[in-house]
């Protein structure tokens, strides 16, 4: 078996085994330990696997699984393409970023990723500022954290991803229902997640990888 390992996050120490497949078919989802962190990784043959849509959802559902598993776990989120030579490489990056990585564990602590695209009727006349003032101000009541909007196609009123309490995703959930109650078939609510909190982490691996 190749000793490459996909890294796909970094949770508090604890030993994970997942029959999930991960990217390039690798399995089983497992951990690797340094100290009081643990890595997410499968066994990969290649450096450098190809960013398929296959291959991104894998990396994603990974994520998701130790999210929810056995009652939800907090999970720093490694970009796609995380691969490193062997074990001794890996707690070598682990070791070099385990302040970043605890900081990190910390203030995400119990928390996930939603996220909402609110998406305006072709033929409806919005008062888009209004609507974003509006939602916004609804969502911030029951989220930690947001991103501002990338708004990249004409028809976005809003897009953001909201960093949320897992004890406040019901009550996410009801107001994102009420939004899209009230502004009925003007508006499309697009609502996903939970994922890992991809957008509100930001840790450099300065470390070789090989």
């Amino acid at each position: 078996m190749s000793s490459n390992l996909y890294t796909y996050g970094v949770i508090e120490k604890e030993s994970i085994e997942l029959d999930e497949r991960g990217v390039e078919g690798g399995t089983p989802i497992r951990t690797v330990d340094y100290r009081s962190l643990s890595a997410v990784v499968s066994d990969i043959d290649t450096m450098e696997p190809e960013r398929t849509d296959e291959n991104t959802r894998a990396h994603d559902e990974v994520l998701r699984e130790v999210l929810l598993y056995d009652g939800g776990r907090t999970i720093v989120p490694m970009r796609f393409g995380m691969v490193f030579k062997s074990g001794r490489t890996l707690k070598s990056v682990l070791r070099g970023g385990r302040r970043a990585f605890r900081r990190a564990l910390n203030d995400l602590d119990g928390t996930f990723e939603l996220g909402v695209k609110l998406v305006a009727d072709e033929d409806g006349s919005l008062d888009r500022e209004a609507v974003r003032e509006d939602v916004g101000e609804r969502l911030a009541g029951v989220s930690l954290r947001e991103t501002e909007d990338d708004l990249y196609s004409d028809r976005l009123v809003l897009n953001r991803a909201y960093l949320v309490d897992r004890d406040e995703e019901s009550a996410f959930g009801d107001v994102v229902s009420s939004i899209r109650d009230d502004y009925g078939d003007a508006l499309r609510v697009r609502y996903s997640g939970p994922w890992a909190p991809y957008n509100f982490v930001d840790i450099e691996i300065g470390a070789q990888r090989r």
